[in-house]
């Protein structure tokens, strides 16, 4: 795992960035950072992905047939940032030819810990089971990293909560 030192705007370095549902019904969060909105995350409702509007750019999210991997492409099919192994208890995310190390906390809890060095400096997590917010403090990572890993691990527990419900 490196850090990352990217000097572009997009870096956002101690930011926490929030994701507010927008709706009950849809798979559509704002995402906030000191009250205002950075970017609109617009999850699938029939496969895993979306898009993500951020900066005045469209970002496409796509994962594989099983989601467990990931890959966010620009408008012109540029890739900025893949994941690999989601869902499993330790999985990656490469950008810009350096990878950061992602665990999950517990099972009995939606948590996602960003891992350096061998101890915990991030995580995204939930913030009510019943709302469906999160809210993802990832250090050091650039800004469109952060909403792709935020935009990931929201995809993955939307998913999970889908299956356990029709298996219910």
């Amino acid at each position: 795992m490196s850090c990352w030192a990217d000097p572009s705007p997009t870096t956002n370095v101690g930011l926490m960035i929030e994701a507010r549902k927008a709706s009950v019904w849809k798979n559509r969060y704002d995402i906030m950072a000191d009250g205002r909105r950075l970017a609109t995350w617009d999850g699938s409702s029939w496969k895993a992905g979306g898009t993500v509007e951020l900066d005045g750019r469209r970002y496409e999210v796509r994962a594989n047939m099983w989601g467990s991997r990931y890959g966010m492409v620009n408008e012109d099919g540029t890739r900025i940032a893949s994941a690999d192994r989601v869902g499993r208890k330790k999985w990656t995310v490469e950008a810009d030819g350096r990878t950061s190390e992602f665990r999950r906390a517990s099972v009995w809890r939606q948590e996602e810990e960003l891992h350096s060095g061998g101890r915990s400096v991030g995580s995204v997590r939930r913030k009510s089971i019943w709302r469906g917010d999160a809210v993802a403090d990832l250090p050091g990572l650039p800004l469109s990293v952060q909403v792709f890993v935020l935009a990931v691990v929201l995809t993955k527990w939307d998913s999970d909560a889908a299956v356990a419900a029709t298996a219910g």
